[in-house]
């Protein structure tokens, strides 16, 4: 069974100083940040933009042994992810897990801007990080 209405979500963006990329996007963007949040679970404080026809979302490390410090440490700030909304997580992690797909977690976790969330391995995706997300 295919999700017919997947679209991106948004694009998250790793960033060192979460308070000067909200200056720079806000600008960037014309437009005001709308929701800054922690996912304390992942050790990130996040900031969402609206646009026409997605979100950005900026991440921020909360502590250095997070991912997004991680990441940052071996590949810079620039884009981490790209979110792709789906209507039911549970059976879109079940279709792709059958297709071979290596999911991040066993189970959809509580993310950002009230959504359940999972990811596929960047292996998995040409080296490109994929977030799954549904709103709750």
């Amino acid at each position: 069974m295919k999700n017919r209405n997947l679209k991106v979500e948004h694009i998250g963006i790793a960033v060192n100083d979460l308070n000067q990329a909200i200056d720079t996007y806000e600008t960037l963007l014309n437009t005001q940040c709308y929701r800054v949040e922690e996912v304390v679970h992942q050790k990130t404080k996040t900031a969402f933009f609206k646009t026409q026809n997605t979100k950005i979302e900026l991440i921020e490390a909360m502590e250095q042994d997070s991912v997004i410090a991680n990441y940052i440490q071996q590949k810079g700030e620039g884009i981490h992810h790209i979110a792709f909304e789906v209507e039911d997580i549970n059976l879109e992690m079940e279709r792709l897990s059958k297709e071979g797909f290596q999911l991040l977690y066993k189970e959809a976790q509580q993310g950002a801007d009230q959504k359940l969330v999972n990811f596929i391995h960047p292996k998995e995706a040409n080296s490109v990080l994929i977030e799954l997300c549904q709103s709750l």
